[in-house]
């Protein structure tokens, strides 16, 4: 291909006729280059989506192992404990491949933001009750507009931080509201964040000193809670300091409200 190009060039008659020939051979390049990347990217979301889909079914055998009788109460507790972590993973999996077209995915609806909260908090209780951690859920009866399905996943990366990073007291849950707002306050009294970190804890891929002393922060959670809430018109801020535990505060739309909120 460069034999052909340099060719073409020398045989131009005018510096404007080898412009247009280099122009064309580099235009052709970059089209072809460009088809190979998109069919590369395609079929890597081919393999991820098959990947997630396939793997559900090793997951549902293991349930059913789980129920085995001659498994001991505390076993049982600790593989469920795996199962679920692996569970969550599987689900971050597909959050991110359907990211890119998450505003299509969206049905903004009215719901019972203490309904949506138990509903993610149920899905936590073996965690919980593993670590022994407390869960107080206080003041929730509030009206929110949102989208339930991906509300309850962001609520769900941030209750599995604030357990991973909790070893002893618990997790406190509450909200306030009026006629503009409903501010929800999760908070947890674990080891916290580095002030240094605090400005990158939303950056994908960015796991932190915490992070990389557990070894398996994957630094997607946080990244995919801010995308989403940028498309719910929810405000999101994280106040912590090393060792005293952290509190995400979350600035969501009330029915009637909802447009004042988007970014």
């Amino acid at each position: 291909a460069l034999n052909s190009l340099a060719g073409s060039v020398e045989s131009a008659e005018s510096y404007q006729d080898a412009l247009v020939f280099f122009l064309t051979a580099l235009s052709g390049r970059m089209e072809r280059e460009r088809t190979a990347w998109e069919e590369k990217a395609a079929e890597c979301g081919d393999y991820y989506l098959m990947w997630t889909h396939q793997i559900k079914t090793p997951i549902s055998a293991m349930k059913l192992l789980l129920n085995h009788p001659g498994l001991s109460e505390r076993d049982g507790f600790l593989l469920r404990e795996e199962l679920f972590k692996i569970e969550q993973y599987v689900d971050m999996v597909l959050a991110f491949q359907r990211l890119e077209s998450i505003s299509s995915d969206l049905v903004l609806q009215e719901y019972d933001l203490g309904h949506l909260v138990r509903q993610a908090v149920k899905k936590f209780s073996i965690l919980f009750i593993n670590k022994g951690l407390k869960l107080e859920l206080k003041e929730l009866d509030y009206r929110i507009v949102t989208d339930e399905k991906w509300f309850v996943f962001c609520l769900e990366q941030l209750l599995s931080n604030s357990i991973k990073y909790t070893p002893r007291g618990g997790i406190t849950i509450v909200a306030e509201g009026d006629e503009e707002k409903v501010v929800f306050c999760l908070e947890d009294t674990g080891i916290g964040i580095r002030e240094e970190d605090l400005p990158r804890i939303f950056e994908r891929g960015f796991t932190g000193y915490n992070g990389r002393l557990e070894k398996r922060s994957t630094g997607i959670g946080l990244y995919l809670c801010r995308r989403v809430y940028t498309q719910l018109g929810i405000t999101v801020e994280v106040e912590s300091r090393d060792g005293q535990g952290t509190r995400v505060t979350l600035g969501i739309p009330v029915p009637g409200k909802e447009d004042r909120y988007k970014e």
